[in-house]
C-alpha cells in the first residue's frame, strides 16, 4: 500500500549549505515507521534544514512528536532546523508537542564553589518564599474554617484519626517499652553500685513522661504519618489533583491540611499517654527482675516523683509536635515539583525538617519549663 505522504527535497537552498525539504499529504500512525526512516535519511548532520509544511493535509500526534524530536536533536547538536508554512491546525499540534526555544545544554560536570553557594542561596530564598506563602494561605483558610466549619472536609477525619492513631499503637508500644527498659537497665547498672536502685523509678519516670515519651512518639509519627502526608499531597500536586480541587472551587488547604492537622493534634497526645505508661512498664520490669524491687514499692516511688505538671508538660509538647509534623509535611507536599523523583525528594526533605524541628521544639520547651520552674 503506497504511503499517504511525500517527502521531497527542493532544489532551492535554505541558506549557506542548507537543505530545503517539503512534506505533503497525510502524516498519520500507519505510515509513522516509513516517515521516520525517510526523515532521518534526509536530515544530514552538519547542515541546516528548512521543512515546508504548507502541503500537509493532516498531522497526528505520533508524527508531530517525530518532527519535534528531529528539531530537538538538531538544536542540541547546534544545527539549524526550521518549520514554516504550517496550517493553523498543524502549527497548534506542533506547539503542543514542542519544546521551548532555549538551546539544549549539557549539564555542567562540576560546579564552582560560588555557583554552589548561589544555587543554595536561591534554593533557600525559594523555600522561604514558599513557606511564607503557605503560612499566609493556612492562616486565611483557618479563619474561614472557623467561620464556616462545614467548608472543612470532615469526611476524611475518621480515616485520618484511625491511620495516625490506632494503626500507630503497636509500634508506639514496642518502641517505648524498649526505651523504658533500656533506660532503666542502664541506670540500674550504675545506681546498684551505690545501693540506691529504687531511684531507677525516679530517673525512668521523669525521663519518659517529660522528654522521651513525647519525643520518641513524635519521631514514630513523623516516620509513619508525616512521611505519608508529604508523599500523598506531593503525588496529588504532581498528578494535578490539587489544581483540579482549585478549579472546582475547593480550597486545598481546608480540604487537605486542616483535617490532617486536627488528626495529629488529637492523636499524638493520646499516643504519648500510651507510650508513657508502656515506658514506665519497661522501667518496672528492670526494677522487679534486675533490682528485686517489689512492684508496689516501684509504683509508689514513681507516683511520688511524677506530678500532674509533668504529665501536662509532656502532653502539651505532644500536641505542638503533632501540629508541627502535619504542617511541615503538608507544606513540603505542596512544594513538590518534578514527578516521582520530586515526590521522593519532598518526602525526604519533610522527614529531615520534621526531625530537626522536633528537637528544636523540645529544647525550646525544656528551656521555658526550666525558667518557669515546672
Amino acid at each position: 500500500m503506497p504511503a499517504s505522504f511525500n517527502l521531497t527535497r527542493l532544489p532551492k537552498l535554505s541558506g549557506a549549505g542548507g537543505i530545503c525539504l517539503q512534506l505533503s499529504g497525510q502524516l498519520a500512525l500507519p505510515d509513522a515507521t516509513e516517515f521516520w526512516q525517510k526523515l532521518k535519511e534526509e536530515i544530514e548532520p552538519g547542515r541546516g534544514h528548512e521543512i515546508d509544511l504548507s502541503a500537509v493535509e493532516r498531522l497526528d500526534g505520533v508524527c508531530a512528536a517525530m518532527l519535534v524530536s528531529v528539531e530537538a536533536e538538531a538544536r542540541c547538536s547546534g544545527q539549524y532546523l526550521h518549520f514554516h508554512g504550517a496550517s493553523p491546525g498543524v502549527e497548534r499540534l506542533l506547539a503542543l508537542y514542542g519544546i521551548d526555544g532555549n538551546p539544549c545544554k549539557a549539564p555542567p560536570t562540576h560546579l564552582r564553589i560560588l555557583e554552589q553557594v548561589g544555587e543554595a542561596t536561591c534554593s533557600l530564598v525559594a523555600n522561604t518564599r514558599n513557606t511564607l506563602s503557605f503560612i499566609g494561605e493556612l492562616s486565611l483558610s483557618a479563619i474561614r474554617a472557623i467561620r464556616t466549619p462545614k467548608s472543612v472536609h470532615w469526611a476524611d477525619l475518621g480515616k485520618l484519626l484511625e491511620r495516625a492513631g490506632a494503626d500507630s499503637v503497636p509500634i508506639v508500644i514496642a518502641i517505648n517499652l524498649l526505651v523504658g527498659f533500656i533506660l532503666g537497665l542502664q541506670s540500674a547498672m550504675q545506681m546498684e553500685q551505690f545501693g540506691v536502685g529504687i531511684y531507677v523509678a525516679d530517673l525512668v519516670g521523669m525521663s519518659v513522661v517529660r522528654e522521651l515519651g513525647p519525643l520518641m512518639t513524635a519521631i514514630i509519627v513523623t516516620g509513619r504519618s508525616g512521611a505519608a502526608y508529604a508523599a500523598q499531597i506531593g503525588t496529588m500536586v504532581v498528578s494535578e489533583e490539587v489544581s483540579a480541587l482549585r478549579s472546582m472551587g475547593f480550597d486545598p488547604v481546608r480540604f487537605l491540611v486542616i483535617p490532617r492537622t486536627i488528626a495529629l493534634a488529637l492523636m499524638v497526645p493520646l499516643l504519648v499517654v500510651i507510650g508513657n505508661f508502656v515506658g514506665l512498664l519497661g522501667g518496672l520490669l528492670v526494677g522487679v527482675l534486675y533490682l528485686d524491687v517489689s512492684i508496689s514499692a516501684y509504683i509508689l516511688r514513681t507516683q511520688s516523683v511524677i506530678g500532674l505538671s509533668d504529665w501536662c508538660s509532656g502532653l502539651l509538647k505532644a500536641a505542638v509536635f503533632g501540629i508541627a509534623i502535619a504542617l511541615i509535611a503538608c507544606e513540603r507536599g505542596f512544594s513538590t515539583r518534578g514527578g516521582a523523583e520530586g515526590v521522593g525528594t519532598s518526602t525526604t526533605s519533610a522527614v529531615v525538617t520534621m526531625l530537626f524541628t522536633l528537637v528544636c521544639l523540645d529544647a525550646f520547651f525544656t528551656i521555658i519549663f526550666s525558667a518557669l520552674g515546672i
